[in-house]
């Protein structure tokens, strides 16, 4: 099976291209490729597919074979691979996904994708303005947003200080969240940068999430923390988030879209 290494901010997939190949079980796949020893090395793997609906279709699958419904980072990146592959060579092309189809606008330099903004849409408040629950004891406040799968937001300090892979699982699971959750730890520089660490459901903490970043500027935005368009500084770089909330109610992310390599494995 041929497929590319992509990343957007250090989110990394593994893209394989279903015009081309076929994948039978692509949970067990992600399982096997995604480990960063025995296998590519990925936090999951990305179906780039026909759609009947749009130019292209993506299927998501996170590390432990789970699929999800939306990833912004992944999104910029099929994207690129669309427009660079010929498959839809325009700048602004629609993406079909499980949390509905996605309009995206690349910013093409000399013929490649460098980056792309992504309409997310009307992001959608669902917790209280905030909510407070107990998490292992503690009591922990947050604000629930979806842009098409759920996130948990926590603003707190020292976010550089915590063990994510100790307590990311409790945050994760909780009972609160039957389906799991997405979860973001926020620090506030000022009104147009913040900072943040994100625990992905399914993947334990990634460099960077694009639906996450762009929930946790939706939800600085609703707290009054800062402006309508900020910048979310990921481990692995920065996204630019801006909501048209005097307008449309969308939602747009804009950041990098980098092929790291391409190759084959047997399957």
């Amino acid at each position: 099976m041929r497929f590319v290494k992509m990343q957007g901010a250090g989110n990394d997939y593994v893209y394989v291209d279903c015009f081309q190949e076929k994948v039978s079980d692509p949970g067990a796949l992600a399982v096997r490729i995604s480990d960063r020893h025995f296998g590519i090395g990925s936090d999951g793997l990305v179906l780039i597919c026909p759609s009947d609906t749009a130019d292209c279709r993506m299927r998501m699958f996170n590390a432990d074979g789970s699929e999800g419904e939306m990833c912004g980072n992944a999104i910029r990146c099929v994207g690129k691979y669309v427009y660079e592959h010929g498959i839809a060579v325009k700048e602004r092309l629609t993406v079909e996904t499980l949390a509905g189809i996605k309009d995206l606008e690349l910013h093409v330099e000399n013929g490649k994708v460098s980056s792309a903004t992504v309409d997310m849409g009307v992001p959608r408040l669902i917790s209280d303005l905030p909510e407070k629950i107990f998490v292992e004891g503690r009591e922990q406040t947050f604000v629930g947003i979806s842009v098409g799968n759920p996130h948990a937001v926590y603003f707190r300090s020292g976010i550089d200080e915590l063990d994510l892979e100790k307590i990311g699982p409790g945050y994760e699971n909780h009972e609160r969240f039957p389906e799991r959750v997405n979860t973001e730890f926020v620090q506030v520089i000022d009104r147009g940068c913040v900072r943040m660490r994100v625990w992905e459901r399914g993947s334990g903490e990634t460099w960077a999430c694009g639906t996450g970043a762009t929930a946790c500027a939706a939800a600085c935005m609703l707290m009054g923390y800062t402006d309508d368009t900020v910048r979310v500084r990921l481990r692995g770089g920065t996204l630019t988030i801006r909501w048209d909330r005097s307008g449309s109610g969308h939602i747009f992310m804009t950041g990098p879209a980098v092929e790291v390599f391409c190759g084959e494995i047997r399957i």
